[in-house]
């Protein structure tokens, strides 16, 4: 999640499709999104390659020539100092949206915070269990990995590979049995020396091609338009389920899902994405 000024940036530049959810910041390699080390299985996902010199590889979206699949991900954030907003009744869950992505039958990719799990701790456990979901690593801090990430803390880079690992540990603890080796970076904001931390980790970091813009949103209609306007072939599609940050999402989905639907868009989660890159060569 970004803090309300990214929000307030995004307004401004609605129609660029820059809105509060984030992007990417700093040096960013070209996508390896056709690099693909392993087949989906059950026991393997599919992850890209590494870059040149070990390099954590950046995915992106699928092909645009696979088919009409779509993938629906949600970043499920809490900071490592939000801990008194919870205690004071702010919630960062949001069982609506999982209930309705449920009741609709959308697989989704869930990029969870481990300071989530470790506060929502039954919900990570049966989203791990349910294998309509996958669930993926959005650092344990929700701290960014670049100076200057829209007004988030930053971990120093000697601190960012045991965060992501602490998030994987959180992930385990809270009953989550295979989290996915696909990581979010803070805010989207990523560069070289990064990519370079988190090297030898065997993740891959998913980005994303759509912005729907619900992070702080208060007009459901627009978020809606923005998706339908983004949506390509082989979109991965960025929203939240922190219900007091973005309140508008379960609302988006149940209407952008038919929507997509009557449009012949077919709902995926990002290791199928993947996979299709590897296979589409």
């Amino acid at each position: 999640m970004i803090p309300r000024a990214r929000h307030l940036i995004a307004v401004c530049l609605l129609g660029a499709a820059l809105t509060a959810c984030g992007t990417a910041g700093g040096e960013r390699p070209a996508p390896a999104a056709s690099r693909v080390s392993a087949s989906p299985s059950a026991t393997r996902p599919p992850v890209l390659a590494p870059g040149p010199g070990g390099l954590t590889p950046v995915f992106e979206h699928g092909p645009r020539n696979r088919g009409k699949t779509v993938a629906l991900t949600f970043d499920a954030d809490m900071t490592a100092d939000e801990g008194p907003r919870a205690a004071s009744g702010e919630h960062f869950d949001n069982p609506g949206l999982i209930d309705a992505l449920r009741t609709l039958k959308v697989p989704a990719t869930v990029f969870m915070t481990g300071r989530w799990a470790d506060e929502y701790p039954a919900e990570a456990g049966a989203l791990g269990h349910d294998p309509q979901f996958e669930v993926a690593n959005h650092s344990w801090s929700h701290y960014a990995f670049t100076a200057d990430c829209y007004g988030l803390p930053t971990v120093e880079a000697d601190g960012m590979r045991a965060d992501v690992q602490r998030a994987y540990e959180s992930l385990r603890a809270a009953g989550v049995p295979h989290a996915m080796p696909y990581f979010r970076f803070p805010g989207g904001c990523y560069d070289q020396r990064a990519l370079r931390a988190l090297s030898g980790l065997g993740v891959t970091a998913v980005q994303w091609d759509v912005i729907s813009g619900d992070a702080f949103a208060t007009d459901a209609d627009a978020v809606v338009k923005q998706v339908l306007d983004g949506v390509k072939p082989g979109s991965v599609v960025v929203m939240h389920c922190t219900r007091s940050a973005a309140p508008t999402t379960e609302r988006v989905v149940r209407t952008v899902v038919p929507e997509l639907r009557e449009r012949g868009y077919r709902f995926v989660k990002v290791s199928e994405l993947i996979g299709q890159a590897g296979n589409g060569r």
